[in-house]
């Protein structure tokens, strides 16, 4: 042996080899296991290569980073060729290989005695890698950048969609009106001075998580705003009335929520609002004098099975509601014991001049035997009951009689519903009869009405027309926001009044509203089969043709990782699931749930200017597992008395009554980051006149998502929704970190941005007060998605 071949490495040369030689093991192993599963090879050939490379090192060749550099060269090449010039897509193929690259062009470089590597090669790699991430990092494959023409001028309101939407200056209802549009005639905030506004005034709740509550409680308000005065719900379901140029409390109603951590949510999405003296009848009465005391009324759900009503100007209960104001949902309901946490409206009901539409969410994957999703119509004065739809009943119609209760587990409405007041056409997105993964036990009522948009008359509560959107769901995929109403123009210059109905699915489908006639295509395609013993699967699905679900299946050059360890065993776990595209059915062995229990859209829906016919909205893009578990000593397949829910949408869910439980959990790698590639959130928009989607871009950071605070704009996963205004600008908070946001309606660029103290997981709103417009959100964060927690309501203004 020679004496350059016998010199010690030292301790560079040492961790050389060290790093090589692990890392070729770990790719060998890994590879060999994901090539035996049908994915790629290259993790097997470059751990060979890598080995060959610590050889080299080790006998101090200089080919060993002419060697090193191949690797380099084609990692380039097989990274293109999986993914593209998309940057995040390419840095976890790179990025150690990269680093380790640039080590070893260093530790060359340094002088040492001979013999020296050969470090030209190794330098013309990482050069080429280096060409590569720039070149990606300003040419995103998944941006869309189409853009609409300007609007010209002042353009007349959509007076169909637009009724009730009342003073410009308002927003009365959740979704401005209650056709769901999400949007604002305001037009003082523009994109030529967004970039000005700044804090007005901030109002602090004081209601923060209890030690009683459950993981899932979440801020998700959106204020409604009527004459001087702004009133929104805090998670506790405590009601305020704020000043609205000001934000100063003017009164304050706490219905007294008693919590406990079998609770599935505690939160509050809105309230609702209504002028009895705007009835013609009650108008000549009080023309004379003042209006009766809670002449306008404030209408808020709580989540232990109760609706209050108060007065709007002072918060005191309306006593000639109910029981003094206070109205008990959970009369009726089959479920006797657990019902104050099993049945929660969660969201604002619809309100006509003399019904309240009431719905409520039911717990999820609990058990066979919880309470009735039944939706009811109670008179707006006394709260007394005017009919019922139980979506679950032979006769969804029959109120049931002393002794009798409505239908256990019926299918539930628990997102909020739209209303077009000149049809009166209440339009409920639905749920699906729970448990939610496991459907062999339901019956055909039960299924009549389920995962659809359900239009009722508003007056009677008869049925008007269904759409299902899944059969036979078996997946968690309900309707989960609000439908919104527009008049859009047809290939025919015809104006055609519809209602989108967004899907987890993606699929946003359009159906005519006096109807329920599809007006976008949405044909019924084949899709998996297989069901777990004793269960069955529809042989067809219904696909809108206006749609943000992806063109292709996920195969394992999808699957993502922080690097090129973790993105391995993302690859190797993906192969071992179940997956053959949209509506795989679960299984024991697991199940790949894409787009994934969360949705591509969520209770946040899409926001429409009714003026432009332009859509906003902001789709998700990250999978769920689903694995069902056999009966056993730890999952029986009845309650254990004394034993309540467990108060979370993830991890078991004890289904008790059927065969299994389920395990609910997104797709992460062993470290716990999204297995599936960025982007995972989007803001995009949409021309409803040609369904063509004109704009996509990622949409938030993992600023708050990391351990190191890096404002990466990778696209993250949201929970809440946009807003759109005239003056040619969106607003959306939702995303994981903790921002709200501004972007140009015509382009998607975005404007403006603020730090917030929490996270925003709720839809943003805007009013305008003494002349001056104002953006308002709350910030309380959200505990299951994991943003920081607070008690902010922050309004923001122009100088």
């Amino acid at each position: 042996m020679s004496t350059e071949q016998a010199r010690p490495l030292g301790s560079t040369g040492f961790v050389s080899l060290l790093f090589t030689v692990l890392t070729g093991l770990y790719l060998l192993i890994g590879g060999a296991w994901l090539l035996s599963l049908g994915g790629s090879a290259y993790y097997l050939i470059t751990g060979i290569v890598l080995l060959g490379v610590a050889w080299l090192l080790f006998r101090r060749r200089p080919g060993a980073l002419a060697l090193y550099a191949l690797v380099l060269v084609g990692t380039a090449a097989w990274s293109l060729w999986e993914s593209g010039s998309d940057f995040w897509a390419l840095a976890p193929r790179s990025g150690v290989l990269v680093v380790f690259g640039v080590w070893l062009l260093l530790v060359s470089l340094r002088p040492v005695a001979p013999p020296r590597f050969d470090s030209g090669s190794l330098l013309a790699a990482l050069v080429i890698w280096a060409g590569v991430l720039v070149y990606a990092a300003f040419n995103d494959p998944q941006t869309v950048d189409g853009r609409f023409a300007a609007a010209a001028g002042a353009q007349a309101a959509n007076a169909n969609v637009n009724a009730g939407a009342g003073d410009p200056a308002d927003w009365p209802a959740y979704g401005r009106t209650q056709a769901g549009t999400r949007y604002s005639p305001l037009r003082q905030i523009t994109p030529d001075n967004v970039r000005n506004l700044q804090v007005a005034w901030t109002f602090r709740t004081g209601d923060m998580k209890g030690p009683n509550d459950p993981v899932e409680i979440t801020d998700e308000v959106t204020p409604v705003k009527i004459g001087d005065l702004l009133y929104l719900c805090s998670p506790h379901q405590k009601l305020f009335a704020l000043d609205a140029k000001t934000g100063a409390l003017k009164w304050k109603f706490d219905p007294g929520l008693r919590t406990d951590p079998s609770f599935q949510h505690v939160t509050c999405r809105g309230v609702s609002h209504v002028d009895l003296a705007q009835g013609a009848a009650l108008a000549a009465s009080t023309a004379s004098g003042p209006a009766p005391a809670c002449t306008r009324r404030i209408f808020l759900p709580v989540n232990d099975g109760h609706l209050y009503a108060l007065d709007a100007l002072t918060g005191e209960r309306c006593a000639d509601f109910a029981d003094k104001g206070d109205l008990d949902l959970q009369h009726g309901m089959p479920v006797t014991n657990q019902a104050r946490n099993m049945y929660e409206p969660t969201s604002p009901p619809v309100v006509t001049g003399k019904v309240i539409v009431v719905a409520g969410a039911v717990e999820d994957n609990y058990s066979t035997r919880e309470p009735s999703g039944v939706i009811r119509g109670f008179d707006v004065r006394t709260g007394e009951l005017l009919w019922a739809f139980d979506p679950g009943a032979p006769d969804p119609n029959r109120i049931p009689g002393p002794g009798e209760h409505y239908v256990w587990n019926s299918p539930n409405s628990w997102a909020p519903a739209a209303y077009d007041p000149q049809l009166d056409i209440v339009y409920l997105p639905m749920g699906v009869s729970t448990p939610d993964i496991w459907g062999g036990k339901r019956t055909p009522d039960q299924e009549r009405h389920a995962s659809g948009l359900l239009a009722l008359h508003a007056s009677t509560g008869k049925l008007a027309w269904f759409y299902q959107t899944v059969h036979h769901d078996l997946w968690d995929m309900d309707l989960p926001s609000q439908p919104t109403l527009a008049d859009i123009t047809g290939k025919d210059g015809k104006t055609i009044p519809v209602v989108y109905a967004p899907t987890k699915t993606g699929n946003l489908f359009v159906l005519d509203r006096r109807s329920g006639a599809l007006v976008v295509p949405a044909p019924e395609r084949p899709v998996p089969q297989g069901a777990a013993p004793g269960d069955r699967v529809s042989s067809t699905q219904p696909f809108s043709e206006l749609t943000f679900r992806p063109s292709k299946l996920l195969t394992d050059a999808d699957m993502w990782g922080a690097t090129v360890y973790d993105q391995l065993v993302c690859r190797v776990i993906f192969h071992r699931l179940r997956y053959e595209g949209t509506f795989t059915p679960p299984s024991l062995q697991g199940t790949l749930v894409f787009p994934g229990n969360l949705g591509m859209f969520e209770w946040g829906g899409i926001a429409v200017d009714t003026d432009r016919q332009i859509a906003i909205a902001n789709p998700m893009a990250l999978p769920f597992v689903s694995r069902l578990v056999p009966r056993g000593p730890n999952n029986p397949v009845e309650p254990v008395p004394g034993v309540k829910g467990g108060g979370s949408e993830q991890g078991l869910q004890t289904q008790y009554g059927v065969p299994y439980g389920v395990t609910l959990n997104p797709f992460l790698s062993p470290i716990g980051l999204p297995c599936k590639q960025p982007a995972w959130g989007y803001i995009s928009a949409i021309d409803l006149k040609t369904n063509r989607i004109v704009w996509k871009k990622r949409i938030g950071t993992v600023r708050d998502s990391s351990p190191v605070p890096l404002p990466f704009k990778m696209g993250m996963p949201m929970l809440g929704g946009p807003i759109v205004t005239a003056g040619g600008l969106a607003f959306i908070g939702a995303t994981a970190d903790n921002y709200l946001r501004a972007f140009d309606v015509n382009t998607g660029r975005q404007l403006w941005q603020a730090r917030l103290p929490a996270g925003a997981q709720a839809t943003p709103m805007t009013y305008s007060a003494n002349g001056k417009q104002y953006v308002v959100i709350a910030a309380g964060g959200h505990g299951s998605f994991g943003t920081r927690l607070g008690d902010y309501v922050i309004a923001y203004a122009l100088p």
